[in-house]
């Protein structure tokens, strides 16, 4: 029987060996894609998990509690404006009846000093006690003019309450019809921002939670794939056992230490075996290619995490610094509001200022007016009485004391329409002070450092994520790029790895001389030789499997057989 030729064992043999560096090459470069690969995403999932918390913590928790409490200020700062009018304009009406009431009073006082010197005169011309008489009309004459000068004194500070009052009023009105708007506006921007930051708050840490979790099952499919990478080891030593086998069955090369030759029968055997040894680890290697392919394309598939990235912390591409422009816009409107409402509330509390002074100067005029017209009423009715005495000659001047006590009287009764009028004063007052402490605008301009803090809070929590959010875009498109060329390479091994059973054919149709072989006891050493070096279960199968099917037996095989029957563990090797 003609030995195979010798061309067909070296072309099969090389082509076996190309196959098996390109598989120890590709496998290498995959290997190190994926390793990169997992590293990348070990990182990330790291990264996002830490982001995560940072998003749900309280940071960006007090931003939005800061953007709500500045809302709701302005919300009451607007809401005030209206009452603070009218309180105002309440206040000016009063102020003006008070002005209506002291005119009367100015006639009345008046009257006092002009009856207080005609008393004068008519005492002058008295016999007997005119000294006594002349003192009674001179000290009427005195609180008349005391009391007038008191009210005048009122009249003046009422001018200047009138003129306060109706510039804050003024002022008031014309920044309520153009700002009050604004105001309303921006308490609902900054309520909108507070619900949205929140919102965006909780779709963002989801999202992050999302992309971690798509992440650490990247970095776990990633893993499972370099394990899978082991096949390639696999076939690799299978190939080098099948180039090995078609050594033996080839032409000896000189050696100073001959090798046992196999027969004719024996070479057949052996490129038999090799082919069937061929076609199984080709098989089965493609199958491998194929799930790491497949492994690839999932993972590729759900490297979609790099999406989850773009749209973290403000949906679309900018959208996250628009939105903190927005608020940024928004809190700056505001302040320059506060510094508005400031400015303008300065004529209001210049107003209540002079209002609290005025009320003080008034009610102390009233007090001294009281007491005086009660004096001014004894004195004229003591003096009347006093007069009586002197029969005709005294009855002039009971008439002026009468006319005193009368004069007295209405300035009295004056002052008493005047007190409620004062009263409604400081009751407006008072509640106007009560809003300007609630909306009061120096305490929301005390808040401009919390806006600040906010916003910084804002900002480097955003410049943190937009960093990691630019690095899982960055390094996921490198992920993509490593998983698209170790597909591409697995993918062309696996086209190269076809060609195999194309070896395996040529090796069998060379091999074909002899339907039963006959190999003889140095080829069965040699058969044995080759199952001893077997690394893998699945080489010894194949190779009972031969022998069975062209009726050979091994000892070695057979002995291995009986050897893992009895010691079997339960653990394939491969």
């Amino acid at each position: 029987m003609s030995p195979v030729p010798a061309n067909t064992l070296t072309e099969a043999t090389t082509a076996i060996e190309d196959v098996s560096s390109r598989i120890e090459d590709v496998f290498a470069r995959v290997g190190q894609q994926l390793g990169r690969g997992h590293l990348i995403f070990k990182e990330l999932n790291q990264g996002l998990a830490t982001l995560s918390g940072e998003l749900s913590g309280a940071e960006i928790e007090g931003a939005a509690t800061a953007l709500q409490e500045i809302a709701a200020r302005l919300s009451e700062l607007a809401q005030a404006l209206p009452a603070e009018s009218a309180l105002l304009e309440t206040i000016g009406k009063s102020t003006a009846e008070a002005s209506s009431l002291l005119k009367p009073l100015f006639k009345h006082i008046g009257m006092i000093t002009i009856i207080a010197r005609s008393a004068r005169i008519e005492a002058a011309s008295l016999d007997g006690d005119r000294e006594g008489f002349l003192a009674f009309t001179q000290e009427a004459y005195d609180l008349g003019r005391a009391v007038q000068r008191s009210i005048e004194g009122c009249a003046r500070d009422q001018q200047r309450l009138s003129e306060a009052v109706a510039t804050a009023s003024g002022r008031q009105k014309e920044f309520e019809s153009r700002y009050r708007a604004q105001l309303v506006s921006e308490s609902a921007e900054l309520g909108a921002a507070y619900s949205g930051l929140r919102d965006q708050r909780s779709k963002s840490s989801h999202l992050a939670d999302r992309a971690s979790a798509s992440t650490r099952k990247i970095a776990e499919a990633v893993g499972s794939a370099i394990i899978s990478l082991q096949a390639g080891d696999s076939t690799r030593q299978r190939l080098e056992h099948v180039s090995h086998g078609l050594g033996l069955a080839s032409e000896s090369a000189p050696s100073l230490v001959p090798e046992t030759v196999p027969s004719d029968d024996g070479v057949g055997a052996i490129c038999r075996l090799q082919a069937a040894q061929l076609r199984d680890a080709q098989r089965e290697f493609g199958g491998d290619v194929g799930q790491i392919v497949g492994a690839l394309t999932a993972i590729l598939h759900d490297a979609g995490v790099v999406g989850h990235g773009r749209t973290l912390f403000g949906g679309e591409e900018g959208g996250s610094s628009s939105f903190l422009t927005r608020i940024k816009q928004t809190l700056a409107h505001a302040s320059t509001l506060i510094a508005t409402c400031e400015s303008a509330g300065r004529s209001v509390d210049e107003a209540l200022a002079i209002v609290e002074d005025t009320l003080t100067k008034f009610r102390q005029a009233i007090a001294g007016l009281a007491e005086a017209t009660v004096d001014i009423t004894l004195i004229g009715m003591n003096a009347g009485l006093k007069a009586s005495h002197l029969g005709s000659r005294g009855s002039a001047f009971v008439v002026i004391a009468n006319e005193l006590k009368a004069t007295a009287d209405q300035v009295s009764a004056g002052a008493g329409r005047l007190r409620p009028v004062l009263d409604g004063i400081e009751r407006s007052a008072n509640e106007l002070k009560e809003l300007r402490v609630q909306g009061d605008p120096t305490q929301l301009a005390k808040l401009e450092p919390q806006i600040l803090q906010a916003l910084r809070e804002v900002e480097a929590g955003n410049e943190r994520l937009g960093k990691l959010m630019s690095r899982l875009v960055d390094e996921g498109a490198e992920f993509e790029r490593l998983m698209n060329s170790a597909q591409g390479l697995m993918t062309r091994l696996g086209e190269s790895s076809a060609a195999l059973p194309a070896v395996a054919t040529r090796l069998e149709t060379a091999s074909a001389g002899a339907q039963r072989l006959q190999p003889e006891l140095r080829d069965q050493a040699i058969l044995d030789d080759l199952f001893a070096r077997y690394t893998m279960e699945r080489e010894r199968d194949v190779h009972r499997e031969f022998l069975q099917a062209v009726g050979l037996k091994s000892i070695a095989a057979t002995r291995r057989v009986e050897a893992v029957e009895t010691a079997d563990d339960g653990i394939e090797l491969f």
